[in-house]
């Protein structure tokens, strides 16, 4: 075998960052030895990894190919280091998610994880559907939390909890005092949705197919928040996640709408990278999530 771990690593951290000089700072090498570790290994295979654009490294094709290999070899040695030294536990990961789970079950997870397990950490990032599962694909992170469905040869996709969408609007909106919606309040609303590329724009668009395209859509907006605080505006009417309103129904800043006849009913998922190993920490987020929602 003429490769080393070293270089593997070495390799894996110049195509995340595809620069050598910030690949050896995530390694806490100098630049000319995390350099010459990329060099050996090319030397040695007589083969080129990456397409030298200036300072900029980007995988080729053979490097892509290598590139999930490599990951998983590096997560089995990390592994087997930590049972040779007799701690087979937990560690490190990096987690994401989707704008819902990340700011209103994610952040909870990560306490009890981190508590769980002393000295451990999780960093989180937070980004809509289709960038999580772009980050998963790049092994930028570990595992993600989405809300959208997905299907993709590399992923692996597991269901996780269900979940409902709701639609609201303010307290003093023309339709507040509606006991029920029909299609024509629908189609004559202003609303205020999420970006396409959420898992909740994904949900509602599959749910009202048969009328999208007529509706009026007056702001896309990238937040939660944001969303709720237009709506409580007077902007117009929406539809988010129920866990994200349980507040709001609460102090009575906004007010659900019933639409009959219509399922806004979704699965949440966790999703990773095929070529992933699952480490002792992974298999422990996953069952602790599970506990979280009782499934």
């Amino acid at each position: 075998m003429k490769f080393s771990l070293r270089q593997l690593q070495v390799f894996t951290a110049a195509a995340r960052y595809q620069n050598i000089t910030r690949a050896a700072e995530s390694l806490s090498m100098s630049q000319s030895a995390a350099s010459g570790a990329l060099k050996d290994l090319e030397r040695q295979y007589s083969v080129l990894l990456f397409d030298r654009i200036g300072k900029r490294l980007k995988l080729n094709e053979f490097g892509e190919l290598l590139r999930p290999r490599a990951e998983a070899l590096l997560a089995n040695a990390a592994e087997m280091d930590q049972f040779l030294e007799g701690h087979n536990r937990p560690g490190n990961l990096r987690i994401g998610a989707t704008l819902t789970l990340g700011n209103y079950i994610a952040v909870s997870l990560m306490a009890k994880y981190m508590e769980m397990h002393s000295g451990t950490r999780v960093s989180l990032d937070v980004a809509n559907t289709r960038l999580v599962v772009d980050k998963v694909l790049q092994y930028e992170i570990d595992l993600g939390l989405i809300e959208g469905e997905v299907s993709h040869p590399e992923l692996e996709v597991s269901p996780w909890t269900g979940d409902h969408l709701q639609i609201f609007c303010a307290p003093d909106h023309p339709l507040a005092s509606r006991p029920q919606l029909d299609m024509q309040d629908v189609l004559a609303a202003d609303w205020i949705m999420r970006e396409p590329g959420s898992g909740t724009r994904q949900t509602f668009e599959r749910c009202l197919q048969d009328v999208f395209p007529r509706l009026n859509i007056c702001l896309e907006l990238q937040h939660t928040e944001a969303i709720k605080r237009a709506v409580e505006a007077g902007l117009g009417i929406s539809c988010l996640s129920k866990i994200t309103l349980v507040e709001a129904f609460k102090r009575k800043s906004l007010v659900p709408l019933r639409l009959e006849g219509y399922d806004f009913y979704r699965r949440f998922y966790f999703v990773w990278h095929k070529q992933k190993y699952l480490s002792a920490g992974m298999h422990e987020w996953l069952k602790l999530c599970r506990q979280h929602t009782g499934q």
